[in-house]
């Protein structure tokens, strides 16, 4: 995770991603292949996206579901990065699902700048 602190707009870090809808075409051409790091955090995103969205415009208990998944999709980018990356999740403090989803913005963000 980076030293930056959290945006006021956690959408901030997607203002220049495809379409949540060409995200999700881009994942699930790539469920073929051996997912990579781009694959697990593309996934990620698409999924934090949805959520953000789903918050946005709904109650709490509809929304619910969305922001779990978009949580265990950020798991996902965690401990492949953990694993591949050598991140400590642990030594940075990602703890919670806010946590995680927080770590995916930050490196969706280093990603489309890149």
């Amino acid at each position: 995770m980076t030293t930056e602190a959290p945006t006021s707009d956690p959408a901030t870090a997607y203002v220049n991603a495809p379409s949540i809808i060409a995200e999700i075409g881009w994942v699930a051409r790539q469920r073929a292949s051996e997912p990579d790091r781009e694959f697990w955090l593309r996934k990620a995103a698409v999924f934090d996206r949805i959520a953000i969205k789903e918050a946005a415009n709904y109650a709490p208990e509809v929304a619910a579901s969305a922001i779990e998944a978009a949580g265990a999709a950020a798991l996902q980018l965690v401990r492949y990065d953990a694993m591949h990356e050598g991140l400590s999740p642990r030594g940075l403090e990602l703890v919670t699902a806010d946590d995680h989803r927080e770590y995916v913005r930050h490196a969706y963000l280093a990603w489309s700048r890149s």
